[in-house]
């Protein structure tokens, strides 16, 4: 596809196919994403469409390869062996489905990966045959989509090359030997009539170009007009045949006329379809290299990992070399230092650091130890580590940010809209330019409109019109418009995952580029979000051991991250530390934003903040009230704790702030943007908080769908919102904000709720996701002011606007030129973005480390 009316004509196909709900084409990375019942539709009918319209489709992939693994059989000689392997592996529990293809006795296998995996295959295919058969993952080659985009760019190269070989004969006879004497004289040789050896040359020469590597622009154009669209190769096949055709007539006028002085124009036409695919072999060289990022994503997945086989005790038996897309989940695998983490995980053994920069894209490496979860991809750097594999396939990380960038990529963002408005009308308003410049020269030289003098000494009138009228032609182009924003809308989600920051799609950064407004969520977003009780304060006589053993079997059923950092600390007063049995806990209810109940040794117990208690008629003595303003002042939680109606204890939790929040809050001050704290804690803690990173506007006391509520008011006022939170009781408000930022996320990235994915719990990511849209968005602008500013003045001086004052014009195949070089100009500018760095500001945030017991 080469511009907008290409992928809007492929869309409008498919759209029409019965049975398909939606599709989205994208332009820049040249894929159509289909979503279709497949009741009524399979894929084959899909890419019948799409090659109905004139161009090739190959399928990528379909809803059911989630988990899919392609394997050889070698030793198969009848096609009994091939269905007894087939009827094998279909009872396994855990297979979906199998495709066969016998010819290349390939086996196509997609499961659940939770049930079963790729070496138990191969186990069964082996024991099938006793021992006959051998199964290897069948080879990638030749189907890759990779492989298809070097394919078409080498096509390219060739085809500029082969133009080259019969173009520059033709350029060197028309334009450089007419000043060689002596070969001027052998090309001016008269054969029959007028008709000279010079212009037979140049007729040989330039027919192969204009017809056999010139093919693609006919079929393309012919396949174009047959669905009522016109584009980019309607414009180059008219310009060229005009030329070539204009050309020959007057080579053979002059075989049949003793005194025509005629000229021919070949050059023009083969010179220009040299110069547009030369433009084109740039276009699809610098367009591979937009999508640089998920590539170099896919190469982190190490080729082989090393499976150890453990007895009952977990010792070591044996260990093995596999290749890593063998692995399945529950394996154990080692990795030693230096090599790559082989699939997600959690350690079993052994302790070590681990850089994940490349996926999280945090700079420091970071301490692993038993327990501890590792990402696939990343690098080990000192230790041995011992793994238990977790997710693997389509279900890791990487695989999973894959996803997410291919799916970004292929989003429009808003502004493309006003591309392909444009792009509907532009070839046809190209054309009648060009045939009304090429008419308003040829009247003014007929009837003498213009002095004779301005006629180049090797033309008439009409070859000077028709000279004009191909060059408005071929100026023209639609692509450079229609490249503007997937191009930049491609690097710069695909920079922003190599910094931890995942764009789901040119709408999110169309968006964050506006925000003017930042709701954040305290817990866990300004502050680290590991609470730890720091202070207990009992109003009856009780030893505390057993106090806290009545809240924590209260707290232990709830998922609040306050009721985890009770139970925490509970533990301390127990001797069986790692994993304390609590006394059972009765008629337990959590009550939303306000706490918990429950009967416990017979004794009603209640945790919570200061409503829960007067909403259940507890009277609160003065020296609790005094407790709780004092922990709310020093940005603590006070938590009240009522046993059998009677208040009995405070305790104080503490979460501190994140390192560099104030810092981060100044800067985005600095950025023109109004930062609001939303919080479900109360009003004193909240105010502190706010006090110590510098926010004024503070909610406290808010429930998730009043958060909503609060970020819809804003955005009634005026504001374009972000709102940043941990993705975990806040989903209603990221939903609603126009842009949410779901912080923090580590490995869970398929947030639904966030536009976008922050996976470190940096605060400073979020300047940084403000300022990449900010910088991709003034790129798209750019772009976009380049190849409408192009467009607006190239047609002009092509028409030859400047002809009458200066003298200048643009001959048509420099006009083909710059044709080809403004798309190319438009995706290197998009290009640029791989240089993107983070705002200076933040790499002079000094990180102050935390410690937390």
């Amino acid at each position: 596809m080469t511009c907008t009316t290409c992928s809007t004509t492929v869309e409008k196909a498919l759209q029409a196919i019965p049975g398909v709900q939606n599709v989205r084409v994208a332009l820049a990375t040249e894929a159509a994403e289909v979503h279709y019942d497949p009741k009524i539709l399979n894929y084959n009918q899909i890419l019948a469409a799409i090659e109905d319209t004139g161009f090739e489709a190959t399928l990528i992939s379909t809803g059911e390869d989630m988990s899919k693994i392609h394997l050889q059989v070698d030793g198969i000689r009848t096609d009994h062996s091939m269905r007894m392997i087939e009827n094998s592996l279909q009872a396994l529990p855990g297979v979906h489905g199998i495709g066969v293809d016998s010819g290349v006795h390939k086996i196509a296998i997609s499961y659940k990966p939770d049930m079963t995996g790729p070496r138990n295959f191969m186990k069964v295919i082996e024991s099938t045959g006793s021992g006959r058969f051998k199964a290897r993952i069948f080879p990638e080659g030749g189907g890759g989509r990779e492989n298809l985009k070097q394919e078409e760019i080498k096509q390219y190269y060739r085809s500029f090359l082969w133009s080259l070989v019969f173009t520059i004969p033709v350029f060197l006879t028309s334009m450089v030997f007419m000043y060689i004497p002596g070969i001027k004289h052998g090309l001016d040789t008269k054969i029959v009539n007028m008709l000279t050896i010079g212009e037979i040359i140049r007729w040989v020469l330039s027919t192969p170009v204009q017809f056999i590597i010139g093919r693609r622009f006919y079929t393309g154009s012919y396949k174009a007009l047959r669905h009522g669209s016109a584009n980019m190769d309607v414009l180059i096949a008219l310009g060229t045949n005009t030329a070539y055709f204009y050309s020959v007539y007057s080579v053979l006028r002059a075989a049949t006329a003793p005194h025509f002085e005629g000229t021919d124009f070949f050059e023009t036409s083969s010179m220009l379809i040299s110069f547009i695919l030369l433009g084109k072999y740039l276009e699809v060289l610098a367009k591979g290299k937009t999508s640089e990022a998920i590539a170099k994503l896919m190469d982190l997945a190490p080729e082989t990992a090393t499976l150890l086989t453990l007895d009952e005790d977990g010792n070591v038996i044996s260990e093995e070399e596999i290749d890593s897309r063998l692995i399945q989940r529950n394996d154990v695998i080692k990795i030693i230092p230096g090599a790559k983490v082989a699939s997600d995980g959690y350690v079993l053994w052994g302790q070590s650091h681990v850089n994940e920069s490349m996926i999280t894209g945090e700079a420091r490496p970071v301490a692993k130890r038993k327990g501890d979860t590792v990402i696939g991809g990343t690098v080990n750097e000192n230790g041995v580590l011992h793994i238990k594999a977790t997710r693997v396939g389509s279900e890791s990380a990487l695989a999973q940010i894959v996803r997410l960038v291919e799916s970004a990529q292929m989003a429009k963002a808003p502004v493309q809209k006003f591309a392909d408005r444009i792009s509907k009308y532009f070839v046809p308003l190209v054309i009648i330019l060009s045939f009304s410049t090429w008419l308003a020269w040829f009247l003014a030289g007929k009837f003498h409109g213009y002095p004779e003098s301005w006629i180049p000494s090797s033309m008439d009138s009409f070859q000077l019109a028709l000279q004009f009228g191909i060059s408005v032609m071929v100026i023209a182009c639609p692509c450079a418009l229609g490249l503007a924003t997937p191009t930049a809308v491609m690097v710069g989600t695909g920079v922003g995952a190599s910094q931890g920051v995942l764009i789901k799609g040119g709408q999110a950064l169309e968006s964050a580029h506006k925000v003017n407004c930042i709701v954040f969520d305290k817990t866990g977003t300004l502050t680290v979000g590991k609470p730890v009780v720091v202070n207990t304060k009992l109003f009856k006589n009780m030893v505390l051991r057993d106090f806290y053993e009545l809240i924590a079997a209260t707290e232990a059923n709830s998922e609040h991250p306050l009721a985890k950092a009770i139970v925490e600390y509970a533990k301390k007063f127990r001797e069986d530390e790692d994993n304390p049995l609590w006394p059972e806990a009765h008629d337990f209810i959590s009550i939303t934003g306000h706490g918990v109940k429950a009967t416990v040794h017979n004794k009603e117990t209640m945790v919570g903040n200061k409503s829960l208690m007067l909403d259940n008629n507890i009277d609160i003595p003065p020296d609790a009230e005094e407790m709780l303003a004092e922990t709310e002042g020093m940005a603590q939680t006070g938590i009240l704790v009522s046993i059998d109606g009677e208040l009995t204890g405070v305790l104080a939790i503490s979460d501190p702030l994140k390192p560099g929040a104030h810092e981060v809050i100044s800067i985005l001050k600095s950025m023109q943007v109004r930062s609001i704290v939303v919080t479900g804690d109360n009003w004193g803690t909240a105010k502190s908080i706010a006090n110590e990173v510098g926010i004024e506007d503070v909610i406290a006391e808010a429930k998730p769908e009043q958060k909503a509520e609060k970020v819809k008011e804003l955005q009634a006022s005026g504001y374009t919102v972000a709102m940043v939170g941990d993705g975990i009781n806040d989903s209603p408000a990221l939903v609603a904000a126009d842009v949410g930022m779901a912080i923090g996320a580590g490995t869970d990235i398929a947030i639904e709720a966030a536009d976008i994915v922050l996976m470190k719990s940096n605060l400073e990511d979020v300047i940084t996701a403000i300022d990449l849209s900010r910088k991709t968005f003034s790129r798209i602008r750019l772009n976009y002011i380049w190849a409408l500013g192009y467009n607006l003045l190239g047609i002009p001086v092509a028409a030859g606007a400047l002809f009458p004052t200066t003298g200048f014009r643009l001959p048509p195949w420099i006009a083909g030129a710059a044709m080809a070089a403004s798309s190319v100009s438009v995706v290197c500018c998009s290009l640029l973005l791989k240089y993107y760095k983070r705002p200076k500001k933040l790499n002079n945030l000094e990180i102050r480390g935390i410690m937390i017991e």
